[in-house]
């Protein structure tokens, strides 16, 4: 591990994850800015910190070693001394209107002396009534659009933050950098570029895709089958022709990725789907959860080499699930375990509350939320072993124990 990052599967025991603990960002949800911000509903982040902390001790138990996204940016911006630039990139990208109130903001957070409390700041976002910014410092458009305003926010926080899976996906021993669905959560992808440039251990990493590259992609809809194979979700959040790019990166880029076959799953694009890992993921070498409602409705499409430099050979894969991801996998059969125990109901409850998203830290060995009590029944008599995680509060973000976590280095198996 030249860089520190090797993940070759979904499964194999897992050494080191990437989180963040949910933070002040919360504070600064409001109900008219919801929408806007991805979210349906205010999680209480006192308690969502106490579930969030138990999720990491958890993984400890299991000999994970736990690192923070927060903390890793901050070392990466000492390291480098890249802090300047990072502040002016932050900046371009907060939305600001103003030349002078870009000059008060940067004043702000230039006073912060600590740098991970610095990276803490850029992820919470700043009210107007933090400032002392008169409507004469800015702009003609700077104070049509305060007058406009709906929103107390100066800077909008960042409250997707704690699903770290979604801004980069680790790939072999290389990152996919992505560029993200919705503007709130591009700028989340920052973080990333200056973790895998400057880190000392990190940097340097082979990037499969940039944050600056034409088309979205979402870390939720990648799953590392093995070594040489990738699953990636068409989805809400990442486009057929960010695969295609992805693909041509892998397969022709000079960085010794050793992906060379790449399956794409055609899921509905809808909220309740919005990645491939909400909709199925793998526990075991030979199991998958899965919802149910996308049963007999995803087309897939298999994606190697072409016969020419740069071309992609694509064919669409007329057979069963079950018998794509066995073929894929090199195994006789797998088996698919439906959320929800397939009753209708308590599926669309609990894959609404991701009881499809599970992380796994070894074969047959998974992370689950407590509230999806159903489907966790099914896994037990299944015969797998669940860690079991509190999630009265982080599910109202949107997402499980996948969702909240970035492997950054898994065992073989």
């Amino acid at each position: 591990m030249a860089n520190g990052l090797y993940v070759h599967s979904e499964i194999g025991p897992l050494k080191k994850v990437c989180l963040h603990r949910p933070g002040e960002e919360l504070l600064n949800l409001t109900p008219d800015d919801l929408e806007r911000l991805l979210f349906d509903d205010i999680p209480f982040l006192e308690v969502a910190q106490a579930e969030h902390d138990k999720f990491a001790e958890l993984l400890r138990n299991e000999g994970v070693e736990v690192l923070y996204l927060e903390k890793l940016t901050a070392e990466a911006l000492d390291a480098a001394g890249s802090r300047e630039e990072f502040t002016e990139q932050w900046l371009d990208e907060s939305g600001l209107r103003g030349h002078n109130t870009r000059g008060i903001v940067k004043e702000f957070m230039d006073s912060i002396e600590d740098t991970q409390a610095f990276v803490e700041k850029c992820i919470a976002g700043i009210r107007k009534n933090e400032l002392d910014i008169p409507h004469s410092s800015g702009s003609l458009s700077a104070i049509v659009d305060d007058q406009d305003a709906v929103t107390d926010l100066l800077i909008d926080p960042m409250p997707n933050t704690y699903f770290t899976r979604d801004p980069f996906a680790i790939v072999g021993k290389g990152v996919n950098l992505n560029h993200m669905y919705s503007v709130t959560r591009n700028r989340e992808t920052l973080l990333g570029k200056y973790i895998f440039r400057d880190h000392p251990e990190y940097k340097d990493a082979p990037l499969w895709y940039r944050r600056d590259s034409a088309y979205h992609t979402e870390g939720g809809d990648v799953l590392n089958l093995n070594a040489h194979t990738l699953a990636i979700g068409i989805s809400q959040r990442t486009q057929a022709a960010a695969i295609d790019t992805l693909a041509r990166n892998m397969f022709w880029g000079d960085k010794g990725c050793e992906i060379d076959t790449i399956y794409a799953f055609n899921i509905p694009a809808s909220r309740a789907f919005m990645h491939l890992d909400t909709v199925f993921t793998q526990i075991d070498v030979d199991k998958f959860t899965i919802h149910p409602g996308i049963m007999g409705t995803l087309q897939v499409f298999k994606i190697t080499k072409g016969a020419k430099d740069g071309e992609l050979k694509i064919e669409e894969m007329v057979d069963t699930l079950e018998n794509i991801l066995a073929k894929a996998l090199g195994l006789d059969a797998v088996k698919l375990i439906k959320c929800g125990g397939g009753d209708p109901v308590a599926a669309a409850r609990e894959q609404w509350n991701d009881g499809s998203n599970t992380l796994c830290v070894a074969p047959g060995k998974i992370c689950v939320y407590q509230r999806n009590s159903v489907t966790n029944d099914v896994l037990y008599k299944e015969g797998l072993d669940l860690i079991v995680v509190p999630s009265a509060e982080l599910s109202r973000g949107r997402g499980g124990p996948r969702c909240m976590s970035m492997p950054f280095a898994r065992e073989d198996i």
